[in-house]
């Protein structure tokens, strides 16, 4: 059997030590300011910077992994005698997956006796951190590259994640939010909620008045959404507002008990979607 390795998409959303500790191949989704591409792991662009640069009125585009940097990443995997286990950004927000299975199919042909799985995630920053973790783990554990896709496939959609944004109005400029909607909600001190749904897209679940109300939703639904006995770690990260992600942490460890709590900034990708001020609460749960 060929040792295999694990690789995934920079939306990943986990700290960089522990990605180079585990050996894992990061694909890089690219992201473009005043006509300048940055490319995450690369040249990127610090994180309070981007965050500033948004404040400012920057609206960031994005772009899908790109294929040629994929098969040439496969690529190298494949001639040092490796199979690859690819766990990519959700399908519903990229087509990061789509390319990446073209690409693996097209090498798999090419290249007789090699294995690429790309695993379709369905999830997205510290979401597809939980599972890119759980595939390390059973990794270690001695579990076979099947195996483990077998056990993504079936888990994938438990992964929870809930999340709350401050600037409406960048939802309009994305065009995920009508400027009416935006103008009203910002008049109104108005914080959707919202979660990414069984096809990996975003949805809005519910809405309240206040940041403070918004964070306590997320922390609430929690109970709703997974068995507390079983709640042994949650996952937070955030668009440059980390007393907020504290505050939900805390309120996590006192509501559950739970003590391990990541906490962990968006990435530029996502975060030039969900702009300064987004939170995210992901952890394993019954069904989103």
């Amino acid at each position: 059997m060929r040792e295999f390795i694990i690789s995934t998409d920079s939306t990943n959303d986990l700290p960089e030590t522990y990605l180079k500790e585990n050996n894992i191949a990061v694909h890089p989704l690219y992201y473009i300011i005043d006509d300048k591409e940055y490319i995450p792991g690369v040249e990127d662009m610090p994180v309070k910077e981007f965050y500033r640069v948004l404040k400012e009125g920057k609206m960031p585009t994005t772009s899908a992994s790109n294929p040629i940097n994929i098969i040439a990443k496969f690529q190298q995997e494949i001639n040092e005698g490796h199979d690859i286990l690819h766990l990519s950004f959700s399908s519903g927000l990229s087509s990061s997956y789509n390319n990446a299975r073209i690409c693996a199919e097209k090498l798999m042909e090419e290249e007789p006796g090699s294995k690429i799985i790309v695993i379709d995630t369905l999830s997205g920053t510290v979401g597809q951190g939980i599972l890119l973790m759980k595939a390390v783990e059973m990794k270690k554990a001695g579990k076979t590259i099947d195996e483990i896709a077998k056990w993504l496939n079936m888990h994938k959609q438990h992964v929870i994640h809930e999340f709350t944004v401050s600037d409406l109005n960048h939802l309009f400029r994305g065009g995920r939010l009508s400027r009416a909607s935006a103008l009203v909600g910002t008049m109104l001190n108005i914080q959707p909620i919202l979660h990414m749904d069984d096809e990996g897209k975003l949805a809005a679940i519910g809405k309240v008045r206040g940041r403070k109300k918004a964070l306590h939703t997320l922390v609430d639904n929690i109970e709703i959404k997974t068995d507390i006995s079983n709640l042994k770690q949650v996952f937070i990260s955030h668009g440059d507002c980390i007393e907020d992600a504290q505050y939900v942490a805390e309120k996590v460890k006192q509501k559950y008990g739970v003590e391990d709590i990541i906490i962990q900034d968006i990435c530029p990708t996502i975060g030039a979607h969900t702009a300064q001020g987004a939170v995210v609460v992901a952890y394993m749960g019954n069904s989103r």
